[in-house]
């Protein structure tokens, strides 16, 4: 399709274009049942059915053991930065965060809120430009958690592996890179994730956690925010994202037929060296925000030299069909967000993009 723009909005971001088309094909009359998905009942045997068929693929994809739930809930990863303290944080123990950016600081600011805060490791004395050594990671003394952002869309930074916190359980916030990349689920207790990156729409959000993480909650909190209400009613207690988890099955469709997440991977490697490889090949016309260890294939934050050629550098992109290349508010500077469904043509014609402007301006 000519007239698709190259999409490098951070989220919500590029879908696939098979899985809209799809959608688009499906959109009236689903299954054959005469209605659109938006129009049924979330109790109907069709829904439950499309349910239970998303939580599966979820499980294939990232090999999800059996003692694990997959939830589906609504209010985005912000949501759980409160969620989770709310239903983990108890008996007077602490919560172990890991500093990172922008979004690692928010869950701490909502933990604060509930109970008993540590900062276990930090980079802000690094701009947040790298993630920090976690090898030797020393908790506090009745820790209930250690939490950790493993992907930090604002400052282009990620994790390339994560931690042994032993019987700590590690929670994860991994709404910019789930299904990027095959991962140990067995490490963590709890990971969750805004779809709006890898996954599908806004609207819904996966949290995939721990049997023993998901019941114990204190009496206190309310029926919405504890994951044994979810996990009791299989994600269903309340009117669940119909539409959402619906384009969440497409999409993790897609991804089995590219060959799941090993050829996922291995994809947004190549397509993210086109960028950084210009990058650095730019003689310093182009900086690279993050440390080279902790770059992210997701977010590629960079500056140009000349800061003042950044609005240059937007407006001509978008003459030429790119779209959200401008770095988030509170850092400034670029930003090309390359996430699964972003094709391997828009981050070349990126590059080429790039070069070209490198040779008019520098």
């Amino acid at each position: 399709m000519s007239d698709r723009r190259h999409n490098f909005n951070a989220g919500p971001a590029a879908l696939p274009l098979e899985v809209l088309q799809q959608a688009q094909e499906q959109f009236v009359n689903y299954g054959g049942a005469g209605m659109s998905i938006m129009e049924m009942s979330h109790r109907s045997g069709i829904y439950e059915q499309l349910n239970n068929e998303t939580q599966a693929l979820m499980r294939e994809l990232l090999n999800i053991p059996d003692h694990y739930h997959v939830l589906f809930l609504q209010g985005g990863a912000s949501t759980q930065f409160a969620m989770v303290p709310l239903n983990l944080l108890t008996g007077g123990r602490v919560a172990a965060y890991v500093e990172t950016g922008s979004w690692a600081s928010k869950a701490l600011k909502e933990a604060k809120l509930i109970g008993e805060t540590a900062i276990v490791a930090t980079s802000k004395p690094d701009e947040y430009r790298r993630m920090p050594d976690l090898t030797n990671l020393v908790l506090p003394e009745g820790a209930a958690y250690v939490h950790l952002t493993s992907n930090e869309t604002i400052q282009g930074t990620q994790f390339r592996s994560f931690p042994d916190t032993g019987s700590v359980p590690l929670v994860a916030d991994m709404s910019s890179d789930i299904m990027s990349r095959p991962l140990d689920i067995s490490k963590f207790g709890l990971i969750y994730a805004g779809a709006q990156k890898n996954l599908g729409p806004s609207g819904v959000t996966v949290v995939i956690i721990r049997d023993d993480l998901a019941s114990g909650a204190p009496e206190h909190v309310p029926t919405m925010l504890r994951y044994d209400t979810h996990v009791k009613n299989e994600s269903l207690y309340n009117t669940p994202p119909t539409f959402s988890v619906y384009m969440v099955n497409l999409v993790l469709k897609w991804i089995k037929a590219k060959g799941g997440v090993a050829a996922i991977e291995k994809a947004n490697a190549e397509k993210a060296a086109l960028i950084y490889d210009e990058i650095d090949r730019s003689g310093g016309f182009y900086r690279g925000f993050a440390h080279p260890e902790s770059r992210s294939p997701m977010n590629i934050t960079f500056r140009i030299a000349d800061e003042a050629l950044e609005p240059l550098f937007v407006k001509e992109s978008e003459k030429e069909g790119f779209v959200g290349l401008k770095g988030h508010r509170s850092v400034g500077g670029l930003r090309a967000s390359a996430y699964n469904a972003v094709p391997y043509e828009s981050c070349k014609a990126l590059a080429e993009f790039m070069a070209d402007f490198r040779r008019r301006h520098g």
